[in-house]
């Protein structure tokens, strides 16, 4: 099951300043260190579109489905997107979370104390590695969340909290749901 809709742009009225996200980031609860769980699945099939999935396979040669960055490149440091729940839902201010475009939006803490660079987490049945890759905001991001939102997660001193999300290779193939316990297995190389 899914469901297909353009994500151009976002709602201006929608952006939120910094220190509104100041605030909001400083009341939110943290997310889960050990487990947790995975909130939404997205597929991109083509530019400007997201289909959100209630069920798909991740495996090494076929990173997620008809995804189009997993079929325009080949770098096993970016065959997944994914971000954490809890900043998505604050940047995002009740905008949807496909918005963002990633892959796995998950309810589980990716900054780089508790994941660093080379921990693997199960995700449904699949197996998933970070990588050194960054996942970094652009002018798409701007555009969708304001230049406020760019900047505050972007600024040197949160870069360790990976607000903007994380890229992940596929280890094991699996199936993954919506729902599905996403637990870490190993923290580093």
């Amino acid at each position: 099951m899914s469901s297909g809709s353009e994500h151009e742009g976002g709602d201006p009225a929608r952006h939120l300043s910094g220190a509104e996200l100041a605030l909001r980031f400083a009341r939110a609860a943290e997310a889960p260190r050990e487990e947790g769980r995975v909130v939404l699945l997205v597929e991109r099939p083509e530019a400007g579109v997201r289909r959100t999935l209630e069920r798909v396979r991740l495996a090494p040669d076929a990173p997620l489905g008809d995804d189009r960055w997993a079929r325009g490149s080949r770098n096993p440091e970016a065959q997944i997107t994914a971000m954490e729940a809890g900043v998505g839902e604050v940047i995002a201010n009740g905008q949807d979370l496909a918005l963002f475009g990633d892959n796995l939006v998950l309810d589980l803490a990716l900054d780089a104390v508790n994941l660093p660079i080379g921990s693997r987490i199960q995700a449904g049945e699949a197996v998933l590695e970070l990588t050194p890759k960054p996942h970094t905001g652009c002018k798409k991001y701007r555009a969708r969340f304001g230049l406020d939102a760019l900047r505050y997660i972007s600024d040197k001193e949160r870069r360790a909290l990976r607000m903007r999300g994380v890229h992940f290779a596929v280890i094991e193939a699996g199936e993954v749901a919506v729902g599905d316990a996403v637990r870490v297995l190993r923290r580093g190389l």
